[in-house]
């Protein structure tokens, strides 16, 4: 086991956090009786619902990774579509027609058809605000027969079946839209039936005898929700939770290194430089505070090693974007000479204060002279995407919910970007960015996609420092569980407790 810089948790702490869960799972039984196929799944996960478990949230992405609900789509590795509650597609221009799924029935018993399928979507769109995935998309979805849907946008647009594949898109039963919100219970198709939420803190599901990709391995799962990461880690060490999600740098190494997974994420600590005003709209100056960043000694002192040092916007996670990506020009780096600059971040990621710090002493020691402003990321974005610092830390994630980075490279790095940090105006990357979105899927659009990060990265308008990685606990009874860096599965039908 790898020794941590950090001081031991002391054993009464040990105790307290432990008590926080002891209880949580006792007694946990599957509603049906069902026994004698192995343990029911414990898992502790990091947030609770913000809405209710609405699938048009982010907290959609706890249905997924509980293999409740899905979606007409789903993606491989690469980021390709693939068939799930659809079988194929096809494109004619604005519009997609995807074939439905036979034999496929929600857990409240009802058939899955175009007309399940044409509710769903279409309360999607018309939401008040609409799922990240459709921000700026106009959607219509009709039913061609009771087997066939077609999705047309307002323009041509090539993402479609990606977009599709978002946990926001889920096809839910009839009777999760009777109210105002949605509601998922009894209304999936995955092998897990959602049945029981309390509140925040806990949810229970059954297996799903009726699925139709087969029965699952494991009778159910019950969900606790454990904001704090120390509890979490204490839950792991003393068999409290099967899986346990998201355990923070700093408690991972007093977990056994059997029981924790590292997963490449698609998500990039960068520092955004403010190219609009400032010491940084010197390309020169934001030269100089490239060369001053010593990304490794950040991922060493402050992530442990748990972190991967980047090499571009696009990580390990998307492991194509390094077999295509080749050297960019930048500008030459000018003297700080005493240059004061105010660095913003937030507090919610544990980490980035820490990175603050250490960037604060990495740029004094080039001749600048730097200030630290950091708060909760409630109380900082909205001066953060005003741009009143010379500098921003993020944690940012580069598919968002497609699977796909030519979104996030638009949002964050043209001119008319919604999550413009840097206040970036350049045509040369207006030009790159709106190419990468329109060009279709496959080969051709990842080379789009990395020649748009190349003209970003000659601007020096962003400095990527590190690729994170979630780190995950299954305990040695775990069998299958998920590790995925899109955060979209966790237990799945294969999983299960020896």
């Amino acid at each position: 086991m790898r020794l941590s810089t950090r001081s031991l948790l002391p054993a009464t702490a040990l105790a307290a956090t432990s008590a926080l869960l002891t209880g949580c799972f006792a007694g946990a039984e599957s509603a049906t009786g069902d026994q004698g196929d192995g343990e029911r799944v414990r898992l502790a996960m990091m947030q609770p619902p913000r809405s209710g478990l609405s699938p048009l949230t982010d907290d959609a992405f706890k249905l997924s990774r509980w293999s409740t609900a899905e979606t007409l789509v789903k993606l491989d590795a690469d980021g390709n579509a693939v068939p799930a509650l659809a079988t194929k597609w096809r494109q004619s221009g604005r519009t997609w027609t995807f074939e439905i799924r036979d034999g496929v029935t929600f857990h409240d018993g009802t058939k899955l058809d175009a007309q399940a399928v044409v509710r769903s979507l279409t309360r999607a769109a018309g939401a008040a605000p609409k799922p990240r995935i459709l921000d700026g998309v106009e959607v219509t979805t009709k039913a061609v027969d009771a087997d066939t849907v077609t999705v047309t946008t307002a323009a041509e647009d090539p993402l479609v079946p990606q977009r599709l594949s978002s946990p926001q898109l889920s096809i839910l039963a009839a009777k999760a839209y009777r109210g105002k919100s949605v509601n998922p219970l009894d209304a999936g198709t995955g092998p897990f039936e959602l049945t029981k939420v309390n509140g925040t803190s806990s949810a229970s599901l059954d297996r799903y005898d009726g699925y139709w990709g087969g029965k699952a391995k494991a009778p159910g799962i019950d969900v606790r929700f454990v904001p704090d990461g120390t509890a979490r880690a204490a839950a792991l060490r003393s068999g409290e939770a099967d899986i346990v999600e998201a355990v923070p740098v700093s408690q991972a190494a007093l977990l056994d290194e059997d029981l924790i997974t590292e997963v490449p994420m698609p998500r990039t600590n960068t520092l955004y430089l403010n190219t609009g005003k400032g010491a940084f709209k010197d390309a020169s100056l934001r030269a100089a505070a490239r060369e001053a960043i010593d990304a490794k000694s950040i991922v060493e002192g402050v992530y442990e090693g748990r972190a991967d040092v980047a090499q571009g916007l696009l990580g390990p996670a998307l492991p194509w974007a390094a077999e295509l990506r080749t050297p960019v020009q930048r500008a030459k780096a000018g003297k700080a000479d005493g240059e004061t600059v105010t660095i913003g971040t937030f507090t919610d990621r544990a980490e980035l204060p820490e990175v603050a710090a250490t960037l604060q002493q990495q740029l004094q020691k080039a001749g600048f002279k730097v200030k630290l402003d950091i708060r909760e990321y409630a109380n900082i974005e909205a001066d953060m995407l005003a741009g009143a610092f010379d500098a921003f830390i993020l944690s940012r994630a580069t598919v968002l919910d497609s699977g796909d980075p030519a979104a996030y490279l638009y949002s964050d790095f043209a001119s008319d970007g919604s999550f413009n940090i840097p206040q970036l105006a350049d045509t040369k990357v207006d030009a790159a960015v709106t190419k990468a979105g329109e060009t279709r899927t496959g080969e051709t659009r990842r080379k789009a996609i990395i020649a748009a990060e190349a003209a970003v990265l000659g601007t020096d308008a962003a400095v990527p420092m590190l690729h994170e990685r979630v780190i995950q606990g299954d305990a040695a009874g775990v069998v299958g569980a998920a590790h995925d860096p899109r955060e979209r599965e966790l237990v799945t039908a294969d999983t299960y407790v020896k």
